[in-house]
């Protein structure tokens, strides 16, 4: 696969990242390692969130909260349109953190 391809394997879920991360280690331009980081970073986030969530739920009761969690699913949409169109643009709420840190990715 090319770079472009692996960059948007890399926001479906924690296992799509770990294929484009295995598949493009060798390979990885810039480009990549952007959607890597950005990636990694919405799975990070969606994982917090849900723990959040869940809890939120546990103590209320209030389910409708759940939706909330929608939230990751249209980044993991914008993050794949963006690199299909070969755009590296943050993604909003976590992609400037993204930037920031995940240095292993470099």
């Amino acid at each position: 696969m090319n770079n472009k391809t692996l960059s948007i394997v890399s926001y479906l879920t924690i296992i799509g990242w770990l294929i484009a991360y295995f598949s493009g280690k060798d390979q990885a331009d810039d480009f990549l390692k952007y959607h890597l980081k950005q990636g990694f970073c919405l799975f990070i986030f969606s994982l917090i969130l849900s723990i959040i969530l869940n809890i939120i739920v546990f103590i209320t009761g209030i389910y409708i909260i759940g939706y909330i969690a929608l939230i990751t699913l249209v980044l993991m949409i914008l993050g794949a349109i963006n690199a299909s169109n070969a755009i590296k643009k943050p993604l909003p709420i976590v992609g400037s953190w993204a930037e920031k840190n995940f240095a292993f990715l470099n």
